[in-house]
């Protein structure tokens, strides 16, 4: 206990060292809401999934479609829409940097790339792993799918925004070019998929709105770094955005939830429609409003000191809250379903929750005190100018192993491994090609 004590006293003091460094000019409500909006999915994830006990087998629930009211809880934890704001924020000033300095796109986006991507590899090594291990040693092949499915879902997000990322040097230029007519134009492009999507039947299209929707917050964040929204503008976004939201799920085809439901047929999230862009406008106008309040309040050295604490390993609880979920869960049901019993959404249930919560945060702890290290791994590895080509291959090799991870999982019901080995590939070889780790020297020789 003595040592542990000793390590989290550590982890603060470095974490208060970096926090009396902090540049005067550093907007630290930038920080604040990128950990805001990631702890917010996380919550959302561990209220969301609801198993149970049913004739002595676990099932795995769902809270927003056990308990229809719940669906509204959404409009609080969906905040993806305010991460892509901040990141638009940071990448729009780094990249303004960059360019005053006569720094190069291969430079600053490999830098980006990696610091992304570092923590993104021991989760899925460990994962397929035990995909091979479980179905080696006999584990049932639909637990294994399910329980690696459920882990990794979360990659989903990186696979968006590295994509959303790399195209940083054309919407910044559309963004100084056409100033708000860029984020009106993006606005306009998501409407039209919508369009053709639920009135045209072209389901297909709905996938261009992962682009078009997150650009269009990406792009706010612009707005937000350049001083073009101010406190009447913010006032309106929030007012119109609400009141667009609640007209498109009242008289329109949108569901009140905005993420996908178990048994529905459309998801304002997968891929996002105008709906979930409405909220993220609304969430926009919203803590602009209260941004010269935060930044009175994060002036206190005692409060910034947490913010840069949560950042510095921010990456790492994202990536492994439904790790330490699924371990808890394991842990509840080799007890016997041991708190298992009560239906959710029951008096019963709602009580449990601050339990499982605390036992969700024990499980993540030792994973963000054992991983968070790599989020730093991949600073200052951005000077060299990789080669062009090998750049995007590597991202759309990222990319691609991402996104297929997330929706078919890289666990297989067939075959002799049990593990789609193509998809654990296509991350790592992309990843070897930007210059991952102990690859990076290796590769920067051969090519």
């Amino acid at each position: 206990m003595t040592a542990q004590r000793e390590t989290r006293s550590a982890i603060w003091a470095r974490a208060a060292k970096m926090a009396e460094q902090t540049p005067p000019s550093r907007n630290r409500y930038v920080d604040f809401l990128r950990a805001l909006s990631i702890l917010a999915v996380v919550v959302g994830h561990w209220l969301v999934a609801a198993p149970y006990i049913k004739d002595g087998a676990v099932v795995g629930g769902h809270l927003l479609g056990i308990l229809p009211w719940s669906q509204w809880l959404t409009w609080l934890f969906q905040v993806m829409p305010l991460f892509f704001l901040v990141g638009g924020y940071s990448n729009g000033v780094s990249w303004a940097a960059t360019r005053r300095d006569g720094g190069s796109y291969s430079s600053w986006y490999a830098g980006r790339l990696r610091r992304l991507i570092w923590p993104v590899m021991p989760l899925f090594l460990i994962w397929t792993l035990f995909a091979l291990f479980g179905i080696a040693f006999g584990l049932d092949r639909d637990v294994v799918k399910l329980a690696a499915h459920l882990a990794l879902v979360p990659v989903w997000f990186l696979a968006v925004y590295l994509m959303v990322s790399a195209v940083v040097p054309l919407s910044h230029a559309a963004w100084q070019r056409w100033g708000l007519g860029s984020i009106a134009a993006l606005l306009m492009a998501s409407i039209a998929v919508d369009l053709a999507r639920l009135q045209l039947d072209v389901p297909v299209i709905a996938f261009a709105n992962f682009g078009f929707v997150w650009l269009a917050m990406h792009q706010l964040g612009y707005a937000w770094a350049d001083g073009r929204i101010e406190r009447g503008g913010a006032a309106a976004l929030a007012a119109g955005g609400l009141t667009t939201l609640l007209v498109l799920v009242r008289f329109g085809p949108y569901p009140v939830a905005m993420i996908g439901v178990p048994g529905t047929d459309l998801s304002n999230s997968m891929p996002p429609t105008l709906a979930l862009l409405s909220l993220g406008l609304t969430q926009t106008g919203i803590a602009l409003l209260l941004e010269p309040a935060a930044r009175r309040w994060l002036q206190a050295q005692l409060i910034w000191t947490g913010v840069v604490l949560i950042n510095g390993m921010i990456m790492t609880i994202y990536l492994w809250h439904l790790t330490a979920f699924v371990l808890v869960m394991v842990g509840a049901w080799l007890s016997g379903g041991l708190g298992l019993h009560a239906w959710p959404g029951s008096s019963a249930w709602w009580l449990a929750r601050p339990v499982w919560f605390a036992l969700y945060t024990l499980a993540l702890l030792p994973m963000t005190a054992r991983f968070s290290r790599y989020e730093n791994l991949g600073r200052g590895d951005g000077d060299d100018d990789l080669p062009l080509w090998r750049l995007i291959t590597g991202l759309v090799l990222i990319c691609l192993g991402l996104g297929g991870t997330a929706a078919i999982s890289i666990a297989s019901p067939e075959g002799i491994t049990g593990v789609r080995l193509w998809l654990v590939a296509l991350p790592l070889v992309g990843a070897a090609l930007v210059g991952f780790g102990p690859v990076h020297s290796l590769a920067k020789r051969a090519f």
